[in-house]
This record gives C-alpha cells, structure tokens and sequence, in this order.
C-alpha cells in the first residue's frame, strides 16, 4: 500500500508541475496588456512603462513563472493588479463560499444518487428502473442554469421559502449560510445526481452478472442479500472515479451557478479576473483549482486500492 501511495504522490507533483507551466504560458500568451487594461488607451507610455514595472511585468517571463511558482511554495500569490489586495487572501475569503458550496452540492448528489441506481439495479427492467432512467436522463439532458432559475422561480420568487440571491457569510451563523446555499447546492447537485445514479446502476448490473455473485446466489442468498453483501463494494470503483470528478467539477465549475445567485465565490472570482485582465488573480486561482483537481484524483487512487485489493497487489 505505501509504494502505491508513493508512486501515486509522485505522479500528483509530475502533473502539478507540468500544470503550473502550462497554466503560465497559456495565460502569458493571451491578448491584451494588464497595465494598458488599467490605464486606458490613452495612457502615456512613460506611465505605461512605470505601471508595468510596479506590477513586475517587465522582467523576463522565465523570471516571473520561477517567482510565481517559489511564490506559490510559500504561500505568497502575489498582489492583485485591480484591487491592490493579497491574491491568497482574496482566495481564502471566496473559498469559504466555494467549498462548502461543493461539499454540499457532492453530499446531495450522493444522497440522490445512491438509492436510486441502486433501486434501479435491483428492478432491472421494471416500472420502478424505467422510472428512474427517465428522470436521470432528463437530469443530464437540462444545464444545471435552468434547474437554478426554475428553483429561484419557484422557491424564492413564488413560495419565498429561500432568497433569490447574495450571501450572508458564515459570521452570521451557520443556518443563515447553509440556507443561502442550499438553492445552488441543489441545482448543482441534480445533473451530478443523474449521472452518478446511472453509472451506479450499470456499475451494479455488471457485478450481478459475476461468477462470484452467482456463487452467492447459489448458496441461498436472496439477489437484494448478494447484491448488498457482496455486489455494492465491488461497484463502487467507477464510482469513486465520478465522485472524484464530481467534486472537481463542482469547485471548479460553478462559475454559471455563483453568477446566478450572486455569490462570492472562487468561480465568480475567475471571471471578474478575467474582465480585468488580472493576470495574476487568474493564474493563482486556476493553479489551486488544478490542484484542487489532482489531490481528489490521488484521494481516490487510494480509495481504489483500500477498496480492491487487486490494485496494490500490482504494484
């Protein structure tokens, strides 16, 4: 187990390596002049040449990514270009709605998800499996905008169980908070759902049809004994690969959700920084997300070996 883990752990800061280049270079090639952003175009080039020299944009660009990097090591993102404001505190400040937003929305999606692939799997071929196929299917087929306006529609603008917007913050308590995230949590959650449920019950299928289920068949056990006995484990490895993502995605990939509520969180963050040409503000947060990314998916190798034996016997 400890030389998977280690090879798993070397291979994590390959790819974080690899990811911070690419990162630099891509946003260091797009279009546009932050410091000309900031003045306006009919900025003088000694101001021009001044601003560029305060935000460090001067100095060679291999110079720069070894500072951003050595930075980043240290837990120095730099300083933002539009706010003036340390990078890592303005990301710890958005995390503190983007996180729990994607804890949130994950343990809703598992909720979901769960029992019904497995209420589906276990009446393959029935109303209840064509039932719930139907409503999974329609959870992948409608963006996860549509479910978040038709939740404020109907429980902000006509119930007004919920708000139609904005955060609290947590200083305010907790319930204040969990209940101004739990519209987008769910409308997050519900396509995530969808696509969970279907690979757990495929994933189910496929073990039923295994000698070693057979086996247990064969012994006496009931298909809803064997399939929660022996089937559900051996299930779950394509599905901690889709928690892994989903949870990736579901930090990374709010941006849509935080702007229809209007929260302050790290998707919301990424694309003012963007409008801002706030190069560094871009770079930082996009390299956590990327590690955000690869620590899940390495969370989940070791998953996968605590779950099949199999895996740490190859190596």
């Amino acid at each position: 187990m400890l030389r998977y883990a280690l090879k798993r752990l070397l291979s994590l800061c390959l790819s974080l390596i690899v990811a911070s280049v690419v990162i630099f270079a891509v946003i260091e090639v797009a279009p546009g002049d932050p410091a000309a952003f900031m003045l306006g175009v009919n900025a003088q080039p000694d101001t021009l040449a001044a601003l560029r020299a305060e935000l460090g944009l001067d100095v060679p660009k291999l110079q720069r990514y070894l500072a951003w990097v050595g930075g980043m090591l240290s837990g120095d993102f730099g300083t933002s270009y539009t706010y003036r404001t340390p990078v890592a505190q303005m990301i710890a400040d958005r995390l503190w709605v983007s996180l729990p937003l994607a804890l949130y929305a994950l343990a809703l999606s598992t909720a979901i998800a769960f029992p019904a692939g497995i209420y589906a799997a276990a009446r393959r071929g029935q109303p209840g499996d064509m039932a719930v196929m139907g409503a999974t299917q329609l959870g992948v087929a409608v963006p996860n905008f549509w479910f978040a306006m038709m939740l404020v529609l109907i429980f902000a603008i006509n119930l007004r169980w919920f708000g139609a917007g904005g955060f609290p913050g947590w200083d305010k308590g907790l319930w204040p908070g969990i209940h101004a995230l739990t519209l987008p949590a769910i409308a997050l959650a519900l396509p995530q759902a969808a696509i969970l449920a279907r690979v757990m019950r495929s994933s189910l299928l496929d073990i039923l049809g295994e000698d070693f289920m057979r086996t247990a068949r064969a012994k006496g056990l009931t298909r809803r004994q064997a399939l929660w006995r022996h089937g559900l484990r051996n299930a779950l490895i394509p599905v901690l690969t889709i928690i892994g993502l989903q949870f990736s995605f579901l930090l990374a990939g709010s941006i849509i959700i935080e702007q229809v509520f209007f929260l302050p969180g790290l998707g919301r963050l990424i694309f003012q920084a963007i409008s801002s040409r706030d190069l560094i503000v871009v770079e930082s947060v996009v390299m956590l997300l990327v590690f955000a990314v690869i620590s899940v998916n390495f969370l989940v190798d070791l998953a996968y070996a605590a779950v099949d034996p199999r895996l740490r016997a190859r190596t």
